[in-house]
């Protein structure tokens, strides 16, 4: 397996990671606990070591799910969850932020009694509260570091200002973001630069545009009744048939390279530069296989140059989240 440095003082993990977030949440009811755990095992054998969760999926399950399936196994685990956004009980689709230190001293205990360890490897922000000071909230992160329950910090959809606020905190080890082909405006907002500058490893997440970028996808039918893409406007209507066509083409080259369309759109992610570490999210043993087989991938400065012509900054047609959303984003 080969390795990337997890931010300027951190450790060298897996240079592709596992989101766990579909195993229990967001994509279709019901969970698949059997192949789930396989898949979990079966990253850990080909040395995908980088495990990516949070308190918000399931609510909880998802890191109930991954605690089990690691019992025994934590060494081999760099493990990483995430606090900060708040489910409504009566209503699946509210979302709220708590970013206040009491409940971040509250958050971390049931993350670590979930997943069954004593520390957690690193702990981000999932969200930024704009109604908390990020030098309040990551001061109370500090703290967990100083207790021992946390080894690294790391924020989640944070703005290039805001991470360089915290980090001035604490060390930030970790910025995640949605980054891949058709979602490239870390690009100008400075997050990457920022990234660079402060020696911090960017994570991207959603490298494969939710399956959009596997090039398996063909109609908005595709999806169960309760999966989360239906209401996303990337995924609706014109926008989908526009986006497809954009698809289509990287499909080709994908072909004529003699890989998958996926493989092809997570190796351009890995060809960003070596302090990106993308976590693509599958809950089934052969697409992490897949996935994983990216890493072999090389692509050359006109391949590079034919992907950017097609997902050019702006091509993509829709926001990436429904409205109420994007309005939880630190932009």
């Amino acid at each position: 397996m080969q390795t990337r440095q997890l931010g300027k003082n951190g450790p060298q993990v897996s240079a592709i990671g596992l989101g766990c977030m579909g195993m229990t949440d967001f994509y279709t009811t019901g969970t698949d606990t059997k192949e789930a755990t396989a898949t979990l095992h079966r990253a850990l054998e080909l040395g995908v070591n980088l495990l990516d969760t949070a308190d918000m999926y399931g609510p909880h399950s998802n890191e109930t799910l991954i605690g089990q399936a690691i019992r025994g196994k934590r060494e081999q685990v760099f493990l990483a969850s995430k606090f900060g956004i708040v489910r409504d009980p009566g209503d699946a689709a509210a979302r709220g932020v708590n970013g206040r230190p009491e409940y971040i001293r509250q958050a971390i205990e049931g993350t670590l009694r979930r997943l069954g360890v004593e520390t957690l490897d690193l702990y981000y922000q999932h969200r930024i509260d704009p109604d908390v000071a990020i030098e309040e909230t990551v001061g109370a992160m500090a703290e967990l570091v100083q207790a021992g329950k946390v080894r690294y910090l790391g924020l989640s959809e944070a703005s290039a200002a805001t991470l360089e606020r915290a980090h001035k905190v604490h060390p930030i080890s970790a910025l995640q973001s949605e980054y891949s082909l058709w979602s490239r405006d870390q690009e100008d907002n400075g997050c990457l630069a920022a990234c660079q500058r402060l020696g911090i490893a960017f994570v991207p997440y959603s490298p494969l545009g939710r399956g959009f970028l596997t090039g398996a996808l063909k109609s908005p039918e595709d999806f169960a009744a309760d999966d989360y893409r239906r209401f996303s406007p990337r995924f609706q209507g014109e926008n989908f048939t526009k986006n497809l066509l954009l698809v289509e083409q990287v499909k080709q080259l994908a072909a004529a390279k003699g890989i998958t369309t996926g493989q092809l759109a997570l190796a351009w992610v890995l060809a960003q530069g070596d302090y990106l570490i993308p976590i693509p999210g599958t809950k089934q043993r052969k697409y992490l296989e897949e996935n994983v087989a990216a890493l072999q991938v090389r692509l050359g400065a006109d391949e590079l140059q034919a992907l950017e012509g097609i997902f050019t900054p702006d091509a993509t047609a829709g926001e990436r989240y429904p409205q109420a959303v994007m309005a939880l984003l630190d932009r």
